[in-house]
């Protein structure tokens, strides 16, 4: 069964090292991550946060790229194209040997978090394997095993799921409410407060699926 493992990296022992810590306050977040070589990645990657100038001296600095160009820029992001060549063994591993999809990384200060599928369990626990051998430090926040319903998919539990799809449908979350907390419990047959508990313990499963994953910044809320 497919598994997605959330965790996280220490930047020396990954990439960017230099890059990250010369711009503290910068945020990378990988678009695409390509194999283009025995020892090499090619990630496309945005850079916010930073200031353009700032950003190519640190990365001209930075010994684990190489052929970096800048794509595109925006107010405050760039997208750049680069090749990894060193410290990526784990990364390496991950899509090589393991058949794993990167689906999310980012990375700021001293730590890169990713979010990546396997195709099976036991080929996460190759990477685990590899990472002990090697002395890699890749610190699980979790692991999830996806099954062919939509609630897996998303974290979901199937009551979980089925809760927040009917709240949306009967109008719950609109401005004004279309329905009460406890008209939908009365029509799922279950309590007002295992009801409140479901939706409650989903909304909270669905952020850290989808908005935890990344390198939030700790002072987002002063931006």
């Amino acid at each position: 069964m497919a598994t997605i493992v959330r965790g996280s990296v220490p930047t020396q022992e990954f990439a960017l090292n230099h890059t990250l810590a010369a711009l503290p306050n910068a945020e990378v977040e990988c678009e695409r991550i390509i194999e283009s070589g025995a020892n090499t990645v090619m990630p496309l990657l945005w850079v916010r946060y930073a200031d353009r100038a700032d950003v190519d001296a640190a990365l001209d600095e930075d010994q684990s790229v190489d052929s970096v160009s800048c794509l595109s820029e925006f107010d405050e992001e760039c997208l750049y194209r680069m090749e990894w060549v060193d410290h990526v063994q784990l990364l390496l591993q991950m899509v090589t040997n393991s058949d794993a999809t990167v689906l999310d990384a980012y990375g700021r200060k001293d730590r890169w978090k990713l979010r990546v599928l396997y195709p099976t369990r036991d080929e996460f626990a190759k990477t685990h394997d590899f990472a002990e051998d090697h002395g890699l430090n890749f610190d699980v926040e979790s692991i999830r095993e996806m099954d062919g319903e939509p609630a897996g998919r998303f974290g979901l539990s199937e009551d979980q799921f089925r809760s927040l799809v009917l709240a949306a449908q009967r109008g719950y979350y609109e401005v004004p409410r279309r329905t009460s907390l406890t008209e939908l419990a009365d029509e799922m047959d279950i309590s007002h407060q295992a009801l409140s508990e479901r939706l409650r313990r989903g909304m909270e499963a669905l952020v850290e699926d989808t908005l935890l994953v990344g390198a939030v910044p700790e002072d987002l809320q002063e931006r």
